[in-house]
This record gives C-alpha cells, sequence and structure tokens, in this order.
C-alpha cells in the first residue's frame, strides 16, 4: 500500500525541519512525491529499482535524504529561494531511481537537472517518472564520461554508485561549484583536495552514521 501525501509530509519532517517554511511550495511537493512514490512501488514489482520494499522506509531513505540534500544546495549563483539564472544546473551521477537528483527536481522545479543513468530499464522508469510529473528533467541513459569533455555542471550528485571512490574523482571533473555526496561520517575522498575545501560534514537525520559531504571547488 501506498502513502498519501499528508503521511509523506509527516514522515519527512526530520529532514525538513530547518527549511524556510515559506520558500517551499510543500502540498506540491508532497503531491508529487506520492505519485513518484507510486510509480516506484508499481515498477519495483517488476524491476530491481530499490532493495528498500516499506513505502515508509523508502519516503525517509530515498525522499527524505535527498531532500535533505536538496535544502543544503548553495551555489553561488542562487539566492535565497533557489537559482537565480537559467545555467543554474545538477548533474545526478549514477542516478538509479533517481536519488537524490528527481526529490531535488521535485524540491527546485526550476533548476535545471540532468538524471545519468546507464542502466537502460532505470533509465526508463526516470523517464516515466518525469514524464507523469510534467517534469523538465533531462534523462541521460548512458555513462557520464561519454558526456561531452566540456560539459559542466553548477553542482553534481552522488550516492552509493558502483566503484564509488572512482566515480568521485570522474565526478569531480564535471562540477563547476559544488560536489555533494550523500555517504556516511567516516567517509574519506582525499584525492579532492587539490581542488576543493571541505567536506563540509551535515549529519543525515534518523540516520547512525549517514552524512551529507559538501566539497566546495577552490578559485
Amino acid at each position: 500500500m501506498s502513502l498519501n501525501p499528508d503521511q509523506i509530509s509527516k514522515i519527512l519532517e526530520p529532514y525538513t525541519a530547518n527549511a524556510e517554511s515559506g520558500s517551499f511550495d510543500w502540498p506540491r511537493i508532497c503531491d508529487q512525491l506520492a505519485l513518484y512514490l507510486d510509480l516506484l512501488l508499481k515498477w519495483n514489482s517488476r524491476v530491481n529499482l530499490t532493495a528498500i520494499r516499506s513505502p515508509e522506509e523508502i519516503v525517509r531513505r530515498h525522499f527524505g535524504e535527498s531532500i535533505f540534500a536538496g535544502l543544503h544546495l548553495n551555489c553561488s549563483t542562487w539566492n535565497n529561494s533557489g537559482p537565480a539564472r537559467t545555467d543554474t544546473s545538477l548533474l545526478d551521477f549514477g542516478s538509479g531511481a533517481g536519488f537524490p537528483g528527481l526529490p531535488i527536481q521535485i524540491l527546485w522545479p526550476e533548476l535545471s537537472v540532468t538524471l545519468a543513468e546507464a542502466r537502460q530499464k532505470k533509465a526508463s522508469f526516470l523517464r516515466e517518472v518525469t514524464r507523469n510529473l510534467s517534469l523538465q528533467t533531462e534523462i541521460w541513459a548512458d555513462r557520464v564520461e561519454k558526456m561531452p569533455a566540456d560539459r559542466q555542471f553548477s553542482v553534481v550528485t552522488l550516492r552509493a554508485v558502483d566503484e564509488m571512490n572512482d566515480a568521485v574523482l570522474a565526478a569531480a571533473t564535471r562540477t563547476r561549484e559544488q560536489l555533494v555526496i550523500l555517504g556516511s561520517q567516516n567517509s574519506n575522498y582525499s584525492a579532492l583536495a587539490e581542488q576543493f575545501s571541505g567536506p563540509e560534514l551535515k549529519a543525515i537525520p534518523a540516520s547512525d552514521s549517514g552524512a551529507l559531504l559538501v566539497y566546495r571547488r577552490m578559485s
């Protein structure tokens, strides 16, 4: 059984506690997340999108943690209400079932988001979600390495991708400003030190060791 928008809103409270109440259209956001959840549960019965089966746990682990990441983006081109310029962009590296990129897109509908997912069944799911939610999200259904070499983004996000250390280094070449990693408090990517400051570490609510690691490119 899925969840309605009010139930989703309640579960998200620990992750959105520091958000300015007037800055986001939470009824719209939770309506779209409810539809996203319905599609995820439907597809997950035949395509392995996530090992988590409980709707409540999907909202916590996938939606909540992604929204938490989205609330801590702060590129230099943003103002207090979100992206201030049309060239503000985000790449979700190895998006899988859309985390954290799709909830961030729902949170910031004016942000230019690209979801990179090479596995075709998952890319098809991402297209289905963006179509049903009327999002303008780009789906890059291939490896990020096959993007044009000069294609850059304001921020790149990663969460639990294969060969994480190599992926972090590849992602770093794609960001002009921020590299945001959903990992653990013990995560260590020392190879980034030459080009990035940080990480700024933010503990993920309702998690024993989960953390948001925010790296900022040095000028």
